[in-house]
């Protein structure tokens, strides 16, 4: 698959590709990006086109204007208990858009490539879960995190409940989930939750660069090491070990492993191709 073909089916989500990196941004500035049917649809082609493409080496996932995410569209909510009487109809409604939403963590799960998510201002409720599912995360200073999902008197959903005890531990997951606080990027950056906090000036110029490294390297040693990380709270040591051996061996037959080897001996930068 070529690169593009990684498009959007709609304007509620663009995608630019350049230099193999996929961003893939959320527009809905007016709604600070909240998640509604069409975003939600644009998401599971984007990243199931993303899935099975050789040609994109690092997706960043971001929002339009000055927000990263406020989670799901409240509002639609509220329209639809007042156009829906039954609570079968209604039931039913929900459970489609939480196995949509579902596919798209998945998915993004599944990716072979880096996922970086680029957060700033309100990083709220779904968005908040999104970001957990993203391999790395940079944030502009002066942003605002919250699971949210308690005051609006419903359970989390997007993989936050499985994200969280395993980045913060069970004590810190629940505060988290239960209380529905707000805080800083500082604090989500000392708990583990991002990986850098940068101005809010500098933020796509930092997310650009790593970008750019990552899509350099060896993107399918990338997505063995992705898959080892993800899948070892799962596995006993022994069966960990076996995991590694079985990802070495299938990365020690690819180009990019001789050609790392080879510069390596020859004191050069190696030229990884992503093969």
């Amino acid at each position: 698959m070529s690169d593009h073909a990684i498009v959007s089916p709609n304007d509620t989500v663009r995608v630019d590709v350049e230099n193999a990196v996929a961003t893939v941004t959320i527009n809905r500035p007016d709604s600070l990006n909240a998640i509604n049917d069409d975003v939600v649809t644009a998401l599971i082609e984007i990243t199931g086109a993303l899935k099975v493409s050789k040609d994109i080496r690092c997706v960043v996932l971001t929002g339009a204007g000055d927000h990263f995410m406020a989670g799901g569209d409240v509002k639609r909510f509220k329209r639809k208990f007042e156009e829906v009487a039954d609570d079968n109809e209604s039931r039913a409604w929900f459970n489609s858009i939480l196995e949509r939403i579902h596919i798209v963590v998945s998915n993004i799960n599944d990716l072979r490539m880096p996922v970086i998510a680029s957060v700033k201002g309100a990083v709220a409720g779904a968005g908040f879960s999104l970001m957990l599912g993203c391999d790395l995360v940079v944030a502009a200073e002066g942003g605002i995190f919250t699971l949210a999902y308690c005051h609006l008197g419903t359970s989390p959903d997007g993989g936050s409940t499985w994200h969280l005890p395993r980045t913060l531990g069970m004590k810190r997951a629940m505060e988290i989930a239960l209380l529905g606080d707000r805080f800083g990027p500082e604090q989500a950056l000392a708990w583990g939750l991002i990986n850098k906090v940068v101005p809010a000036a500098d933020l796509d110029a930092e997310v650009a660069a790593l970008a750019v490294r990552l899509a350099k390297g060896p993107t399918m040693a990338y997505g063995e090491t992705k898959r080892l990380l993800l899948d070892s709270t799962d596995r006993d040591l022994s069966n960990q070990l076996h995991a590694e051996t079985r990802s070495f061996v299938t990365c020690a037959m690819s180009d990019d492993f001789r050609k790392g080897v080879t510069a390596f001996v020859d004191k050069q930068k190696p030229d990884f191709k992503g093969e």
